[in-house]
């Protein structure tokens, strides 16, 4: 009996591990395709940086997949490698990923990227001219079926086409965007222990704000969730509102 229960644990954690390594080679493999598509923009104009972690003054870290320094300003690309259907509308706290009937709920990537935009504004604040320009790419078999966003959601094919078209009036010298792209790599997070250490707040905080919506606490100011009456039906909203616009579906 207890060979077979050491069976089934060592089963069990590998199971586990084999699904960490999938989900973290999956998200490694979009973002170097993503990086791939960059390299072909002309160096003497486009600066990029690929996999760049920050930290904020409140000691927060913020992990960007890919920034592109240029004379035209900053790109600020977020990349998701998924498969199925994708629904998302730019204010949800959620996003859908749909594939045969399965629904799985992942973070909103607008809302992630205007967070990403925050702490490299927060960082070069001394330059008052940047243009910031944020970009969701998707790569994979995605199929972006729903969306609704003022932000780029574009599919990877389409990026340099993207990136082309918001090149055209220059807003950084030469100087100027070498120093940037400095500033930028010396504030580069590459201790191992924070990266890890940022990983596991992420996953926390994704276990914390499940666990209170479950609960029907909003996860943005713990308030109450109630129900709500809309135009598409009912929905649950914070009792703070409107200074919090917390939804979530009934």
């Amino acid at each position: 009996m207890f060979a077979l229960f050491v069976l089934v644990f060592i089963v069990f954690f590998l199971l586990v591990v084999l699904r960490k390594r999938t989900w973290i080679n999956k998200g490694d493999q979009g973002e170097h395709h993503v990086s791939m598509i960059l390299s072909s923009l002309n160096e003497s104009e486009y600066k990029i940086l690929n996999d760049v972690m920050l930290q904020t003054k409140s000691g927060k870290t913020t992990q960007i997949d890919h920034i592109v320094v240029s004379l035209y300003g900053i790109f600020v690309i977020e990349t998701k490698n998924y498969s199925g259907w994708i629904f998302g509308h730019e204010n949800s706290e959620d996003w859908t990923q749909v594939i045969y009937k399965e629904k799985h709920k992942f973070r909103n990537p607008v809302k992630q990227n205007k967070s990403h935009i925050f702490a490299l504004k927060d960082l070069l604040v001394e330059y008052k001219d940047i243009k910031y320009f944020p970009i969701v790419v998707f790569v994979g078999n995605a199929e972006l079926k729903d969306i609704t966003s003022r932000t780029p959601v574009i599919y990877g094919n389409n990026l340099l086409k993207l990136v082309y078209s918001n090149s055209t009036n220059k807003c950084l010298s030469d100087k100027e965007i070498q120093e940037i792209t400095n500033l930028i790599l010396n504030h580069n997070v590459i201790d191992e222990d924070i990266r890890s250490k940022h990983v596991e707040n992420i996953r926390q905080t994704v276990i914390d704000r499940k666990v209170k919506m479950e609960n029907l606490i909003c996860p943005r100011c713990n308030g109450q969730l109630k129900v709500r009456n809309g135009k598409n039906g009912q929905f649950y909203g914070c009792s703070n509102y409107p200074r919090c616009r917390f939804t979530m579906p009934y």
